[in-house]
């Protein structure tokens, strides 16, 4: 069956670009380049990279031009389109046994509920895929533009295995699509999302075993235990990893890493934060994330923003008063080189509060202790949210929405500034999971609140007010 074909509609034209000069406005649609038809975002921007190009055009009121241009190579057209991929959505065909949508309550915005499985929004955005709906046609265009990475959602290398937890017949036939874009040197990051008593223990252990033949091309490898919510009625019983649990997978992991270094000098496989935490163990030094391929899985968020802050420390200034700068306006980091002007000239006192979720309020507590450490001036509160919203099993910050954090820092002691983590908006919005916004959220608790980026330097100069 033919795929439908999607108009390409202008919805914006830059002022001063090519097509601005062409004359070209929102409503004309672009049919070709060179005499191609263009299938999605990758055919247009791979089309128009050429210096000499005609491009075909149904204006708004039905004409159609032929436009001969003449730019210089890989300058853009200025032509903003009415969807970003140039093409429908492709939405998830699998039924995963842990999909977290399938937990999420009803009632909430319907883009929620939307599961995306699209290899170019891997591409362009970092989203995991299955693989499970992308033709051999797909594969083969991937190769031919060299989109890359691709981050695949493997689960296990079991293919019957994989067809029951994606619920999906067709789920183990992905390996010789990986096994191609391996042979076609396409970089690849991996994800396991680990359910306990199904895909772990020595399914595990061979999963890890058999994606080792897709090195050096495949980078990366996560595991993530499973997030379970308190919507599951009707679902598949999953349940929840233990610290002894933890500590098993930490420790095949590891034995398995040391192997891999040996022979590629990659870590390649890496344990989502969680584990360390929820086994109680120190998180692994900032080497073994090999460049912190997989952030957006939580591999190395920890050690990154603690790294982070300890830069920042070590670069900033000792605080003092402003009417001092004039007669010493820097000095070093180390509090004991200058002790005399920095006590004797302390700032006045900042109060702030950060509210987490349960997996990094200790981490955060211990982190904030070294900043005021360095700042006797700052007090911080760390406020650990418990999540009623999805349930007490999930722990992210992420996940935690607005109505919770109202809730449970109604009466607390804030200080001078509510500091946040931009994971818990969504993306590009001042927004939470609930439809709750910040500027509610500061109404209610009459508070200025302070979005985080999840970068070190931000947070010590949230911190300090700097």
């Amino acid at each position: 069956m033919d795929r439908k074909k999607t108009e390409h509609i202008i919805k914006e034209v830059v002022p001063g670009s090519i097509a601005d000069e062409l004359e070209l406005v929102p409503g004309d649609v672009v049919l070709s380049v060179n005499d191609q038809e263009i299938e999605d975002v990758f055919d247009y921007h791979y089309l128009i990279n050429d210096e000499y190009l005609t491009l075909q055009v149904r204006t708004a009121d039905g004409e159609e031009w032929e436009l001969e241009i003449e730019k210089e190579f890989e300058e853009d057209l200025g032509i903003v389109f009415d969807s970003s991929l140039m093409d429908e959505y492709r939405s998830c065909r699998n039924h995963c046994i842990f999909c977290f949508i399938d937990q999420m309550p009803k009632g909430m915005r319907d883009t929620l509920y939307f599961k995306d499985d699209d290899s170019r929004l891997s591409f362009l955005q970092g989203n995991y895929v299955t693989l499970t709906n992308m033709s051999d046609h797909d594969i083969d265009r991937i190769i031919r533009y060299h989109l890359e990475p691709i981050n695949i959602s493997f689960h296990t290398m079991n293919p019957q295995l994989r067809c029951m937890m994606l619920h999906n017949r067709f789920a183990g036939d992905i390996f010789p699509k990986v096994q191609r874009l391996s042979d076609a040197g396409i970089e690849m990051n991996g994800q396991i999302v680990l359910c306990r008593g199904i895909n772990d223990g020595e399914e595990l252990d061979d999963s890890i075993r058999k994606l080792t033949a897709y090195l050096p091309y495949l980078r990366s490898v996560s595991v993530v235990p499973v997030g379970l919510t308190k919507y599951r009625e009707d679902l598949y019983p999953l349940e929840a990893f233990t610290s002894e649990d933890a500590a098993q997978v930490i420790d095949l992991i590891e034995a398995w890493q040391k192997r891999i270094y040996a022979d590629y000098g990659l870590h390649f496989i890496h344990a989502s934060d969680e584990w360390y935490i929820l086994a109680g163990r120190p998180l692994p030094e900032a080497e073994r994330y090999d460049g912190y391929l997989q952030l957006e899985n939580g591999v190395g968020m920890m050690r990154l923003l603690y790294e982070e802050v300890e830069e920042a420390l070590q670069n900033n200034i000792t605080p003092v008063k402003t009417d001092m700068r004039k007669k010493a306006s820097v000095y070093p980091d180390d509090r004991m080189d200058a002790p005399d002007l920095a006590d004797e000239n302390s700032q006045e006192s900042r109060t702030v509060s950060i509210a987490t979720g349960k997996l990094a309020a200790p981490f955060l507590r211990e982190l904030c202790g070294r900043i005021c450490e360095r700042y006797p001036y700052v007090q911080v509160h760390v406020y650990e949210i418990q999540n009623d919203f999805f349930g007490e099993m999930i722990t992210v910050s992420g996940l935690i929405t607005g109505s919770d954090l109202l809730s449970q820092l109604k009466g607390r002691e804030l200080g001078d500034a509510l500091l946040l983590p931009c994971s818990m908006l969504r993306s590009g919005e001042q927004v939470f999971l609930d439809d709750v916004s910040v500027r509610d959220l500061e109404k209610a608790l009459q508070i200025p609140v302070r979005i985080v980026e999840s970068d070190g330097h931000d947070l010590l100069n949230a911190i300090t007010g700097e």
